[in-house]
């Protein structure tokens, strides 16, 4: 029987895990994390607790240990193998183990493992990892602590279904058991001028008069259910900067770890005249994910527009944002895709026009995320001549087989720009960095309050910009020092933007000494260089972060190779990866942390009960999932059974197996699954009635329990989350009420649900019916903003017509009677809407810069000679003060 007191999850099982303490230092641009898990076993038998939780896809974990009352056991690194086997042997040996590793699918999930925890006692876990912080488009440096881990959708053929994936406990974020304290300190050479974090955050406090340094802390009572983010601005931001780091006194010199490492912080300026042009070519091609889980609200809220709703609106300013004479084509995607047209067509008005027609009617119904085809289908296009093709990939990034995408898209890297932006809390990091730094691009996170449009935006101008080619790195330093290059080649500069480079240093190295890089580079055809000298001096109280970073890199580069056709054979970049990480001490898909307490005296005696900490997660999928230990299909049928007899517990969703091979689900633990992982065992995994399990994403059959609900106040709630709907395995939560990957069977539950005015009945097991004929689609009325953007033509113009009159507040008479005598309808509606635009949405001028500069380049091809007098009666007549300089005319 289960002592139920303490932490328990949603199905009343205890949880081990009882707070997380978190200690974040950002020296400049690069984070050190140390997390520290608190756990208790206040059950009556010995525990193994499992928890798989995310990590920054380019984080360099390089530590990892355990407290136990007080004895402090410090993990090392072995072959991943190796050390799950040390780790079966400990508990088998009833001693207590302790097991890291990262995932094989994705380098941004980590599995955790504590094992034999004997009642009563507690155990302090702590899990230390370096990053560096990238840089946003408004000059701050982002960090992101992830907390939720949503599902992630496993491809049939993706390779899913072998041993190295993580089965995945979560609960929906509202009720993560356990909580988070969370304090950070930033220092740098310049001034911190303000943090801001997606979470109540206390008032900042300087540390120094010269506030270069300061801490910041949470507020009280913060729960880990949702993602920390900082955004961290410096005065006199992003200064080119190089760091040289001594190496560790106790490793063999000419090697990564004994000789010294410089990090090197580009950040290339490029000509005002260049960057101020906008290319009027290119093939831009948009791919937007409608999955299921797209329909979840983009700030977790039940009011807010959801994450599908904001890409249709992202996707009409791209439209009208783009240059003519350039290409595009829209592809939307979940278990399948679709595409607009069959190839890229001419940007014009009637393309512009058919494509936005489609883009309103899409919906998150697609099923899964599966991306790899429509990338692959893009990627197989012919390329256009004179048209250099710009990828822009709008995912909430949920999908198992990340590194073949990531593959994907370096394979293709010479053919095309990746531009990546990441929606919502539980989006891939590793996926969304990964694709924008193979392709070349950018990548962008929307989360919290963030609005997608500026951030799409921004990432447009980039596209717009003339690419920056042959880029070449050369080093000038003292003669007896050699430098190794430890990064891969730079592909992409943009302004503003930092690029990293990792070399590794030998020879006899005078602390007087000084080296300059030149970075040189041709934009918009005219050859460009920019250098930085620095000292060889090495910096102070960095301890090994330089190193472990350029570890990590040099790390990934070889896990690539790796994944190389013909490397597959050839084991020797794999024993590379092993012996970097294990000399390095830093986490790789072929190694592990592994601690064992060999000092703890008698065996622990009696059964291991396996226990699963739960992650957040924001859309609903209540039962356990994995990445993934069986063979997951794309899509599967489903019935739905509503109010089905003998269900558990309300809101309960159970899973029944009518034809599924568990020859492929290995058990990895004594108890059921030890190294989370899917290391061998011999033991058998015993299944009985409809009880839920966590052997992957293949349910053969469904039934959904829902508790009473009266009439009227949840037919909206319904509605609600009707979009999210599908036939894959993203879903959305509503109150108590989970409604997973189904599509309705019957004309009068559709016509319940989708607000059809078709009287029909609803009957739900242990509720009253109610009438579904009052269930009505509301539409909310479109953003000023918008409105008036969607009348823009293609061109850059507007039409004289009472819809703008509308969007502009006013009559079409009062529109028309101040025009000028000798100005044309459209020169006239065009400068109204510039003046609009000015005069009223200059807090959103990131959104619509880009289609004011076409408008005003149409107008001066106009040649109207009456220019200054519509600005003027324009102004009259909308009540603004917009001169013509600022309107760009």
């Amino acid at each position: 029987m289960v002592n139920c007191c303490g932490l328990l999850t949603a199905q009343k099982e205890p949880v081990p895990l009882k707070s997380v303490d978190v200690e974040l230092e950002v020296r400049d641009h690069v984070a050190t994390v140390v997390s520290t898990l608190n756990y208790e076993n206040k059950e009556d038998k010995p525990l193994e607790a499992v928890f798989v939780f995310p990590l920054p896809g380019d984080a360099a974990v390089c530590h990892f240990s355990a407290k136990l009352r007080q004895t402090q056991i410090v993990a090392e690194v072995k072959e991943k193998q190796k050390a799950r086997e040390d780790y079966d042997d400990a508990l088998s040996s009833g001693q207590q183990a302790f097991l890291l590793e990262e995932s094989e699918q994705s380098p941004d999930i980590f599995s955790m493992s504590v094992g034999c925890l004997p009642p009563g006692e507690s155990a302090s876990i702590r899990l230390e990892y370096v990053t560096e912080l990238s840089v946003q488009a408004d000059d701050g440096l982002r960090f992101c602590l992830p907390a939720v881990l949503n599902p992630r959708y496993q491809p049939q053929g993706s390779g899913g279904s072998g041993s190295g994936n993580a089965q995945v406990t979560s609960t929906p974020a509202s009720l993560v058991p356990y909580t988070l304290t969370f304090s950070a300190q930033v220092s740098s050479p310049r001034p911190v001028s303000r943090i801001e974090s997606s979470c109540s955050l206390d008032p900042l406090q300087y540390l120094n008069s010269e506030q270069t340094k300061a801490t910041i802390k949470l507020a009280a009572g913060h729960k880990f259910d949702r993602d920390v983010e900082l955004l961290i601005y410096y005065k006199d931001a992003h200064q080119p900067t190089a760091v040289v780091e001594t190496g560790e006194a106790t490793a063999k010199l000419g090697t990564l770890m004994g000789d010294p490492v410089v990090m090197l912080s580009l950040y290339p300026e490029f000509p005002q005249a260049v960057m101020s042009s906008v290319a009027s070519c290119g093939e831009f091609v948009f791919l937007l994910d409608r999955s299921g889980s797209m329909g979840a609200p983009m700030n977790n809220s039940k009011t807010d527009q959801t994450r599908i709703s904001s890409a249709r609106d992202t996707l009409l300013l791209l439209l009208k944002s783009l240059p003519m004479g350039c290409y595009f084509n829209i592809y939307s995607f979940g278990s399948s895709y679709e595409h607009i047209f069959p190839k890229s067509v001419e940007y014009s008005q009637q393309t512009m026009e058919e494509a936005l027609k489609k883009v309103g009617e899409m919906e998150s119904n697609l099923g899964g995320t599966e991306i790899l085809r429509p990338l692959e289908h893009i990627y197989n296009q012919p390329c256009i001549q004179n048209q250099p093709r710009q990828v822009f990939v709008f995912t909430d990034g949920e999908v198992g087989n990340t590194k073949q995408v990531i593959d994907l898209a370096k394979k293709n890297s010479h053919a095309h720009r990746c531009f990546s932006f990441g929606i919502g809390e539980g989006a891939s990091s590793a996926l969304i960095n990964g694709l924008a730094k193979e392709g070349g691009g950018h990548a962008q996170f929307i989360t919290g309050t963030d609005r997608m449009q500026p951030k799409v935006m921004q990432s447009l101008r980039y596209a717009l910009q003339p690419a920056v080619v042959d880029i070449s790195v050369t080093w000038d330093m003292p003669k007896d020092v050699s430098v190794t290059v430890l990064s891969p080649p730079i592909t992409a500069l943009f302004q503003g933007q930092r690029s990293l480079v990792y070399a590794r240093l030998s020879g006899q190295i005078s602390e007087a000494a000084e080296g300059c890089v030149t970075v040189k580079y041709s934009l918009a055809g005219h050859p460009s260089q920019n250098q930085l000298q620095f000292s060889l001096k090495p910096a102070e109280n960095t301890g090994l972060t330089v190193h472990r970073l350029a570890a990590r890199t040099l790390i990934r580069c070889l896990e690539m190779e790796e994944r190389e056709p013909g490397q597959q054979q050839d084991d020797s970049v794999r024993k590379k990866v092993v012996e970097l990480s294990v000399q390095s001490g830093v986490s790789s898909a072929f190694t592990a942390f592994i601690a064992v307490n060999k000092d703890s005296g008698e065996a622990i005696q009696g059964p291991l009960v396996r226990r699963n900490v739960p992650t957040a997660r924001l859309m609903a999928c209540s039962m356990p999932y994995s990445l993934s230990l069986c063979s997951a299909q794309p899509s599967f049928k489903t019935s739905m059974m509503l109010g089905s007899a003998g269900s558990s517990a309300p809101n309960s969703v159970q899973y029944g197996m009518n034809s599924m091979d568990l020859q492929s689900a290995k058990s990895t633990s004594a108890s059921f699954s030890r190294g989370l992982f899917g290391s061998k065992s011999k033991k058998t995994v015993k299944l009985s009635g409809t009880r839920p399990f966590d052997i992957g994403l293949t349910p053969c059959s469904m039934s959904i329990s829902l508790p009473s609900y009266s009439a009227q106040p949840h037919c909206r709630k319904i509605r609600e989350c009707c979009d999210s709907m599908s036939s894959g395995p993203d879903s959305v939560e509503t109150d108590g009420m989970d409604l997973q990957s189904a599509k309705p069977t019957s004309k009068s539950f559709i016509g319940g649900l989708f607000g059809f005015k078709a009287k029909k009945t609803v009957k739900l097991s242990g509720t009253r019916p109610f009438d579904s004929g009052e269930c009505r689609p509301c539409q909310p009325p479109m953003d000023p903003l918008l409105q008036v953007v969607s009348l823009q033509k293609a061109s850059g113009c507007w039409d004289l017509a009472p819809a703008l009159a509308t969007a502009l507040g006013k009559t079409s008479e009062e529109m028309e009677k101040p025009k000028p005598a000798s100005v044309n309808q459209e020169v006239w509606a065009t400068i109204l809407s510039l003046i609009w635009l000015h005069g009223f949405k200059m807090d959103s001028q990131e959104e619509w810069e880009l289609l004011a500069m076409k408008a005003v380049s149409w107008v001066r091809a106009q040649n109207s000679p009456c220019v200054n007098e519509c600005v003027e009666a324009g102004n009259a007549l909308l009540g603004c003060k917009v001169q013509k300089d600022a309107l760009g005319l």
